[in-house]
Protein backbone atom coordinates (compact mmCIF):
# COMPACT_ATOMS: atom_id res chain seq x y z
CA UNK A 1 0.00 0.00 0.00
CA UNK A 2 2.85 2.41 0.77
CA UNK A 3 4.04 2.00 -2.81
CA UNK A 4 0.71 3.34 -4.00
CA UNK A 5 0.96 6.37 -1.72
CA UNK A 6 4.52 7.05 -2.85
CA UNK A 7 3.46 6.84 -6.47
CA UNK A 8 0.56 9.23 -5.83
CA UNK A 9 2.86 11.69 -4.07
CA UNK A 10 5.30 11.61 -6.97
CA UNK A 11 2.49 12.18 -9.48
CA UNK A 12 1.16 15.14 -7.45
CA UNK A 13 4.62 16.69 -7.19
CA UNK A 14 5.21 16.32 -10.92
CA UNK A 15 1.81 17.88 -11.65
CA UNK A 16 2.38 20.83 -9.31
CA UNK A 17 5.97 21.49 -10.36
CA UNK A 18 5.15 23.74 -13.37
CA UNK A 19 2.87 25.92 -11.25
CA UNK A 20 5.46 26.06 -8.45
CA UNK A 21 8.06 27.14 -10.99
CA UNK A 22 5.65 29.82 -12.24
CA UNK A 23 5.10 31.17 -8.73
CA UNK A 24 8.82 31.20 -7.91
CA UNK A 25 9.70 32.93 -11.20
CA UNK A 26 7.13 35.64 -10.53
CA UNK A 27 9.18 36.73 -7.50
CA UNK A 28 12.55 36.67 -9.25
CA UNK A 29 14.43 39.51 -10.88
CA UNK A 30 15.11 39.30 -14.60
CA UNK A 31 18.67 38.19 -13.86
CA UNK A 32 17.64 35.42 -11.44
CA UNK A 33 14.96 34.14 -13.83
CA UNK A 34 17.72 33.05 -16.24
CA UNK A 35 20.18 31.82 -13.62
CA UNK A 36 21.76 28.40 -14.30
CA UNK A 37 21.45 26.34 -12.21
CA UNK A 38 18.06 27.70 -11.08
CA UNK A 39 18.00 29.37 -7.66
CA UNK A 40 15.23 28.31 -5.29
CA UNK A 41 16.37 30.39 -2.32
CA UNK A 42 16.64 34.13 -2.96
CA UNK A 43 15.32 37.46 -1.78
CA UNK A 44 11.88 37.82 -3.39
CA UNK A 45 10.90 40.96 -5.24
CA UNK A 46 7.50 42.36 -6.16
CA UNK A 47 8.70 44.38 -9.13
CA UNK A 48 7.13 41.93 -11.57
CA UNK A 49 3.70 42.38 -9.98
CA UNK A 50 4.22 46.14 -9.96
CA UNK A 51 5.01 46.00 -13.65
CA UNK A 52 1.86 43.98 -14.30
CA UNK A 53 -0.59 46.05 -12.25
CA UNK A 54 0.83 49.57 -12.39
CA UNK A 55 2.83 49.79 -15.61
CA UNK A 56 0.54 47.95 -18.01
CA UNK A 57 -3.12 47.58 -18.98
CA UNK A 58 -3.39 44.18 -17.32
CA UNK A 59 -5.93 45.30 -14.65
CA UNK A 60 -8.28 46.38 -17.44
CA UNK A 61 -7.92 43.01 -19.16
CA UNK A 62 -8.43 41.29 -15.82
CA UNK A 63 -11.72 43.08 -15.29
CA UNK A 64 -12.80 42.22 -18.84
CA UNK A 65 -12.14 38.53 -18.20
CA UNK A 66 -14.09 38.59 -14.94
CA UNK A 67 -17.12 40.27 -16.55
CA UNK A 68 -17.11 38.08 -19.66
CA UNK A 69 -16.46 34.76 -17.91
CA UNK A 70 -19.01 35.29 -15.12
CA UNK A 71 -21.67 36.65 -17.48
CA UNK A 72 -21.30 33.84 -20.00
CA UNK A 73 -21.25 31.17 -17.29
CA UNK A 74 -24.32 32.61 -15.54
CA UNK A 75 -26.26 32.84 -18.81
CA UNK A 76 -25.24 29.31 -19.75
CA UNK A 77 -26.55 27.93 -16.45
CA UNK A 78 -29.69 30.09 -16.57
CA UNK A 79 -30.63 29.01 -20.10
CA UNK A 80 -29.15 25.53 -20.28
CA UNK A 81 -30.56 24.14 -17.04
CA UNK A 82 -34.25 24.47 -18.00
CA UNK A 83 -33.43 23.19 -21.49
CA UNK A 84 -31.70 20.10 -20.10
CA UNK A 85 -34.58 19.48 -17.73
CA UNK A 86 -37.07 19.73 -20.58
CA UNK A 87 -35.16 17.22 -22.71
CA UNK A 88 -34.93 14.83 -19.76
CA UNK A 89 -38.54 14.98 -18.60
CA UNK A 90 -40.74 15.99 -21.54
CA UNK A 91 -41.12 13.79 -24.59
CA UNK A 92 -41.73 15.95 -27.64
CA UNK A 93 -41.44 15.32 -31.36
CA UNK A 94 -37.98 15.98 -32.72
CA UNK A 95 -36.27 15.85 -29.34
CA UNK A 96 -33.62 13.40 -30.54
CA UNK A 97 -32.78 15.60 -33.52
CA UNK A 98 -32.60 18.67 -31.28
CA UNK A 99 -30.21 16.89 -28.93
CA UNK A 100 -27.96 15.90 -31.85
CA UNK A 101 -27.91 19.43 -33.22
CA UNK A 102 -27.10 20.82 -29.79
CA UNK A 103 -24.21 18.37 -29.43
CA UNK A 104 -22.99 19.29 -32.91
CA UNK A 105 -22.26 22.85 -31.79
CA UNK A 106 -19.84 21.44 -29.21
CA UNK A 107 -18.13 19.15 -31.70
CA UNK A 108 -17.44 21.93 -34.20
CA UNK A 109 -13.79 23.08 -34.01
CA UNK A 110 -13.46 26.74 -33.12
CA UNK A 111 -11.08 27.50 -35.98
CA UNK A 112 -13.76 26.32 -38.42
CA UNK A 113 -16.39 28.84 -37.32
CA UNK A 114 -14.30 31.83 -36.30
CA UNK A 115 -14.82 33.54 -39.67
CA UNK A 116 -18.65 33.39 -39.51
CA UNK A 117 -18.54 34.74 -35.97
CA UNK A 118 -16.22 37.53 -37.06
CA UNK A 119 -18.48 38.52 -39.98
CA UNK A 120 -21.60 38.42 -37.79
CA UNK A 121 -20.14 40.67 -35.10
CA UNK A 122 -18.59 42.99 -37.67
CA UNK A 123 -21.94 43.41 -39.45
CA UNK A 124 -23.64 44.03 -36.11
CA UNK A 125 -20.99 46.54 -35.04
CA UNK A 126 -20.12 44.47 -31.98
CA UNK A 127 -16.47 43.68 -32.62
CA UNK A 128 -14.27 44.40 -29.62
CA UNK A 129 -17.21 44.38 -27.20
CA UNK A 130 -17.97 42.33 -24.11
CA UNK A 131 -21.31 41.25 -25.57
CA UNK A 132 -19.69 39.62 -28.59
CA UNK A 133 -17.47 37.39 -26.48
CA UNK A 134 -20.21 36.63 -23.95
CA UNK A 135 -22.58 35.37 -26.67
CA UNK A 136 -19.79 33.53 -28.47
CA UNK A 137 -18.78 31.65 -25.34
CA UNK A 138 -22.46 31.08 -24.56
CA UNK A 139 -22.95 29.16 -27.81
CA UNK A 140 -20.22 26.70 -26.83
CA UNK A 141 -21.14 26.40 -23.16
CA UNK A 142 -24.85 25.83 -23.76
CA UNK A 143 -24.45 22.40 -25.34
CA UNK A 144 -22.25 21.26 -22.45
CA UNK A 145 -24.68 22.59 -19.83
CA UNK A 146 -27.74 21.09 -21.54
CA UNK A 147 -26.28 17.63 -21.95
CA UNK A 148 -24.78 17.47 -18.47
CA UNK A 149 -27.98 18.77 -16.85
CA UNK A 150 -30.02 16.28 -18.82
CA UNK A 151 -27.87 13.45 -17.46
CA UNK A 152 -28.16 14.71 -13.88
CA UNK A 153 -31.94 15.10 -14.11
CA UNK A 154 -32.36 11.59 -15.49
CA UNK A 155 -30.61 10.24 -12.37
CA UNK A 156 -33.41 11.65 -10.18
CA UNK A 157 -36.24 9.14 -9.64
CA UNK A 158 -39.45 10.32 -11.27
CA UNK A 159 -41.39 9.20 -8.19
CA UNK A 160 -40.08 12.22 -6.28
CA UNK A 161 -41.42 14.65 -8.87
CA UNK A 162 -44.70 12.76 -9.24
CA UNK A 163 -45.22 12.99 -5.47
CA UNK A 164 -44.75 16.75 -5.67
CA UNK A 165 -47.34 16.95 -8.46
CA UNK A 166 -49.79 14.99 -6.32
CA UNK A 167 -49.20 17.52 -3.53
CA UNK A 168 -50.27 20.30 -5.88
CA UNK A 169 -47.01 21.58 -7.38
CA UNK A 170 -46.97 22.87 -10.94
CA UNK A 171 -44.35 21.74 -13.45
CA UNK A 172 -42.32 24.87 -12.83
CA UNK A 173 -42.50 24.44 -9.05
CA UNK A 174 -41.36 20.84 -9.40
CA UNK A 175 -38.38 22.08 -11.40
CA UNK A 176 -37.09 24.82 -9.13
CA UNK A 177 -38.27 23.45 -5.73
CA UNK A 178 -37.57 19.74 -6.18
CA UNK A 179 -35.26 18.92 -9.07
CA UNK A 180 -33.01 21.97 -9.03
CA UNK A 181 -31.87 21.58 -5.38
CA UNK A 182 -31.15 17.90 -6.00
CA UNK A 183 -28.77 18.66 -8.89
CA UNK A 184 -27.20 21.76 -7.31
CA UNK A 185 -23.88 19.98 -6.79
CA UNK A 186 -23.85 18.91 -10.42
CA UNK A 187 -24.56 22.47 -11.54
CA UNK A 188 -21.62 23.68 -9.44
CA UNK A 189 -19.32 21.32 -11.32
CA UNK A 190 -20.78 22.46 -14.65
CA UNK A 191 -20.29 26.11 -13.69
CA UNK A 192 -16.63 25.54 -12.86
CA UNK A 193 -15.92 23.90 -16.20
CA UNK A 194 -17.74 26.67 -18.08
CA UNK A 195 -15.89 29.33 -16.12
CA UNK A 196 -12.51 27.75 -16.85
CA UNK A 197 -13.32 27.49 -20.55
CA UNK A 198 -14.28 31.16 -20.75
CA UNK A 199 -11.40 32.33 -18.57
CA UNK A 200 -8.68 30.51 -20.52
CA UNK A 201 -10.03 30.85 -24.06
CA UNK A 202 -7.55 32.55 -26.39
CA UNK A 203 -8.42 32.28 -30.08
CA UNK A 204 -11.84 33.96 -30.11
CA UNK A 205 -10.65 36.61 -27.67
CA UNK A 206 -7.68 37.33 -29.93
CA UNK A 207 -9.64 37.66 -33.17
CA UNK A 208 -12.86 39.25 -31.91
CA UNK A 209 -11.35 41.93 -29.68
CA UNK A 210 -8.98 44.83 -30.11
CA UNK A 211 -8.24 46.79 -26.96
CA UNK A 212 -11.57 47.58 -25.30
CA UNK A 213 -12.70 44.01 -24.57
CA UNK A 214 -9.31 42.28 -24.56
CA UNK A 215 -9.07 39.48 -22.01
CA UNK A 216 -6.23 38.23 -19.83
CA UNK A 217 -4.92 35.42 -22.11
CA UNK A 218 -4.57 37.88 -24.99
CA UNK A 219 -3.29 40.66 -22.74
CA UNK A 220 -0.42 38.48 -21.55
CA UNK A 221 1.06 38.55 -25.06
CA UNK A 222 1.95 42.21 -24.46
CA UNK A 223 4.86 40.99 -22.35
CA UNK A 224 6.36 39.44 -25.50
CA UNK A 225 8.12 42.42 -27.06
CA UNK A 226 10.48 42.87 -30.00
CA UNK A 227 13.32 43.29 -27.52
CA UNK A 228 12.77 40.29 -25.24
CA UNK A 229 10.20 38.14 -23.47
CA UNK A 230 9.55 39.61 -20.04
CA UNK A 231 9.36 36.30 -18.21
CA UNK A 232 9.00 37.81 -14.76
CA UNK A 233 5.93 39.84 -15.71
CA UNK A 234 4.45 36.91 -17.64
CA UNK A 235 4.89 34.67 -14.60
CA UNK A 236 3.24 37.26 -12.33
CA UNK A 237 0.37 37.61 -14.80
CA UNK A 238 0.06 33.82 -14.97
CA UNK A 239 -0.19 33.51 -11.19
CA UNK A 240 -2.78 36.28 -11.12
CA UNK A 241 -4.74 34.54 -13.87
CA UNK A 242 -4.83 31.18 -12.10
CA UNK A 243 -5.68 32.65 -8.69
CA UNK A 244 -9.44 33.42 -9.22
CA UNK A 245 -10.20 29.98 -10.65
CA UNK A 246 -8.38 28.28 -7.77
CA UNK A 247 -10.28 30.36 -5.21
CA UNK A 248 -13.61 29.65 -6.90
CA UNK A 249 -12.85 25.92 -7.02
CA UNK A 250 -11.96 25.91 -3.30
CA UNK A 251 -15.19 27.71 -2.42
CA UNK A 252 -17.36 25.16 -4.22
CA UNK A 253 -15.04 22.20 -3.57
CA UNK A 254 -17.64 20.16 -1.73
CA UNK A 255 -20.25 20.70 -4.42
CA UNK A 256 -17.65 19.97 -7.11
CA UNK A 257 -16.75 16.57 -5.68
CA UNK A 258 -20.40 15.65 -5.27
CA UNK A 259 -21.14 16.88 -8.79
CA UNK A 260 -18.36 14.85 -10.39
CA UNK A 261 -19.61 11.69 -8.66
CA UNK A 262 -23.32 12.43 -9.15
CA UNK A 263 -25.14 9.28 -10.17
CA UNK A 264 -22.02 7.11 -9.88
CA UNK A 265 -23.63 4.84 -7.27
CA UNK A 266 -27.05 3.36 -7.80
CA UNK A 267 -29.26 0.95 -5.92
Amino acid sequence: MWLVYCALIIIVLISLFPFAWLVVTSFKTRFLAFAIPPKWFFEPTFENYQGVYYLSSFPKYYLNSVVIALSSTALSILIGTPAGYSLARFKVRGASLAQSLILLTRMMPGIGIIIPFYMIWKSAGLLDTHLALIITYLTFNLSFVIWMTKGFIEEIPKDIEESAVVDGCTSFQVFYKISLPLVASGLAAIAIFCLILCWNEFMFALLLTGYTARTVPVGMTEFITHEAIRWGEMAAAGVSTAFPVIIFALIVQRQLVRGLTFGAVKG
